[in-house]
């Protein structure tokens, strides 16, 4: 078991152990990568900090880093997203130190980004950049060691770019949210079912029979309205209802 951690509760380890599990069957690329990185060992010697949404698929990324060699510590980048089981998972049983609460507050969530730079990275792993500002802001002593970053989401690269103008951006960072994987498949078939099952348990209500409106053109977007498509019909009868589309619009017509 890792010995520095911040989480809610280690006894929730069983639970979320069998959660990784479970979602490792949906991940079949990265279970094959793993089982290269344990016989390959490429990233050993690696120190790692990752800033990410702690749940069972980056528990899974985790573990396969892990695997490669890499020292990994791991903190939460949305309070809100975090899987309390996940976290206790990583402390107890693949040994990497995770700093995330479900809910916890704006001290504690800043607290815990400086235990991730307090591994002293070679290399950080950003959602939102919240590492990257960390280091150039208040860790300056860590950029002389550091390979570079990654960044996922569109915000956190706006972030980057802005730093990158202002001449503060001082080693390279991976913009992974403009790679045509994250494009075509996390951003149209992820977010397209994340958002709609968000929005289902936000509200409580029946998606049939409702209007459904997306605004913009992006693969987001694209992917929302697919999905939203096939849950709002306008018809009762499957018959006369149809779907058209075009590379910039979806529409529902009975």
């Amino acid at each position: 078991m890792a010995t520095n951690y911040d989480i809610k509760d280690i006894n929730l380890a069983e639970q979320g152990r069998k959660r990784m599990e479970w979602a490792e069957q949906e991940m079949p690329v990265l279970r094959l990568l793993r089982e290269r990185f344990e016989k390959e060992r490429p990233l050993a010697g690696l120190r790692l900090s990752a800033c990410l949404h702690v749940t069972s698929e980056t528990g899974n990324l985790m573990r396969a880093l892990a695997a490669g060699g890499a020292d990994v510590v791991l903190c939460a980048s949305n309070p809100l997203s975090t899987q309390d089981d996940v976290a206790a998972a990583l402390v107890a049983f693949e040994e990497i130190p995770t700093y995330a609460i479900k809910g916890e507050s704006n001290d504690v969530y800043y607290s815990h980004i400086k235990s991730a730079l307090d591994h002293n990275p070679h290399i950080t792993m950003d959602d939102g950049a919240d590492l990257v500002h960390g280091v150039l802001k208040e860790r300056p002593d860590l950029i002389n060691a550091m390979y570079g970053s990654t960044e996922e989401t569109t915000t956190g690269v706006i972030r980057l770019r802005a730093m990158a103008a202002d001449g503060v951006l001082t080693f390279p960072v991976i913009a992974v949210n403009d790679s045509d994987t994250k494009h075509l498949f996390d951003n149209r078939y992820g977010t397209g079912q994340s958002t709609i099952d968000g929005i289902i348990r936000a509200t409580n209500v029946l998606l049939a029979g409702k209007t459904f409106v997306v605004g913009g053109y992006g693969y987001c977007s694209r992917g929302i309205a697919e999905r939203a498509a096939a849950l709002v019909p306008t018809s009762l009868s499957p018959r006369s209802t149809r779907y058209a589309r075009s590379k910039r619009r979806w529409t529902v017509t009975a």
